[in-house]
């Protein structure tokens, strides 16, 4: 678990619609801009272990662009077959205009 919290962006860097990875040590969070609301998970499907930053965005759902498993952002929850088990949420944080975020578990 990491105490640091690692530096985003600012929101005109992730507008809505948009996403970034950034890295907390060996772990890769994306971070998601749903209509305004930011959500940070880490990205690795747990279905196959690859990436979710780049799959379509439907509402609140991430899809795998692997094997279109899908992944609700608010939760961390599958939402659809073939993945199974949720992925890990962080939180995320603005203070002084910048987007933050952190491995916590």
């Amino acid at each position: 678990m990491s105490d640091a919290w690692v530096e985003v962006g600012t929101r005109s860097e992730l507008l809505p619609g948009e996403f970034k990875v950034v890295w907390d040590g060996d772990t890769a969070i994306a971070v998601f801009n749903i209509d305004g609301d930011l959500y940070a998970v880490e990205d690795i499907c747990t279905h196959d272990g690859g990436e979710l930053a780049g799959g379509d965005v439907i509402g609140f759902e991430v899809e795998c662009p692997r094997h279109g498993a899908r992944f609700d952002l608010r939760t961390g929850q599958p939402t659809c077959p073939p993945a199974y088990e949720p992925i890990h949420r962080f939180p995320v944080r603005e203070s002084d205009g910048l987007i933050w975020t952190r491995d916590d578990r």
